[in-house]
């Protein structure tokens, strides 16, 4: 039985080997990469030894077997992933910048990747929390309304909510906003970066958001993620700030996806919020120093060593 659930998309990344290339640029690409926000959330809490599992959809072909064979092999339960023979893996076409900014090119919309129904309710197991990401809301409006329905019967069986907006401004659309509303009605773990959190509240500093945020009485704990500024984790009556681990970066595809899933991790083993923090921080860092959304050699013993430096 997964302590963690997710349902989102899953795809393959194709990369540019070095910063700077233009898409439209003739030139080399690197991949596939088994990859997806969702995926490589739950992949990280999987590979930190808690069960874990994902709803979801790929190809009956190469791509869908790239990332079925890792996610499997990382202990994730794939039960719930649809197969197609219909339709191809979906695909994301990647390049980086040296401000650390990303580009992409998304073939999602008629891939199995948005094609993942709701599990039937007597399917859903219990859980400690279902996390949902918002790229994944944005894939597709029928896509996300399964989402919802699989989120209202996840908590029905009394799982918490989790929620990283994870905004694609390739994706994002008016409708969006809406059903992002409506994730972040039942949400108890909200996990922002700072220009997601001012544009989702409407707020114009951060003050005021995280204020907005907690006057729903569901909420729990915010974790504001800033990159290599760390991350502040608020509640009602706290506020912690917590710090980066420094390594040589080599891809950052993925590690705000890795803090998710580790910083979960951290809450269903009973550690202190600044714990869990570091925990997700030392995950992320891991991820950050191997190129490729999911390379990253995130272990329990590789977190705990990174955290004793």
């Amino acid at each position: 039985m997964a302590e963690i659930w997710t349902m989102g998309e899953m795809l393959v990344e194709i990369m540019r080997p070095s910063e700077g290339v233009e898409l439209y640029d003739q030139g080399s690409f690197l991949g596939p990469f088994p990859s997806g926000a969702p995926a490589i959330c739950i992949d990280t809490a999987a590979k930190l030894g808690h069960p874990a599992g994902i709803i979801g959809g790929v190809g009956d072909d190469d791509f869908g077997k790239c990332l079925l064979d890792r996610l499997e092999a990382d202990g994730v339960d794939c039960r719930h992933v649809l197969k197609s023979k219909k339709n191809s893996t979906g695909v994301a076409f990647v390049t980086y910048f040296e401000d650390g900014s990303r580009k992409f090119i998304f073939h999602m919309g008629n891939t199995p990747a948005v094609e993942a129904k709701a599990p039937a309710e007597a399917e859903i197991d219990e859980a400690k929390f279902f996390h949902i990401m918002g790229c994944s809301l944005m894939a597709n409006p029928d896509f996300a309304e399964e989402i919802l329905k699989t989120m209202k019967m996840f908590r029905k069986k009394g799982a918490k909510i989790s929620f990283d907006p994870n905004v694609r401004p390739e994706l994002f659309t008016p409708e969006s906003m809406k059903t992002i509303q409506e994730v972040l009605k039942v949400c108890s773990v909200y996990l922002p970066g700072v220009e997601e959190l001012l544009t989702i509240s409407g707020e114009k500093t951060v003050e005021d958001a995280v204020k907005k945020c907690f006057e729903n009485p569901v909420l729990e704990i915010l974790v504001l993620k800033n990159g290599s500024r760390g991350s502040v984790i608020y509640t009602r009556e706290e506020q912690i700030q917590v710090g980066i681990y420094k390594v040589e970066a080599k891809d950052a595809t993925g590690a705000g996806d890795s803090f998710d899933g580790a910083f979960l991790c951290g809450l269903i083993e009973g550690k202190s919020l600044l714990e869990a923090g570091r925990m997700a921080a030392a995950a992320a860092s891991i991820n950050t120093a191997a190129f490729g959304p999911m390379e990253g050699r995130t272990t329990k013993e590789n977190v705990k060593k990174m955290m004793n430096q």
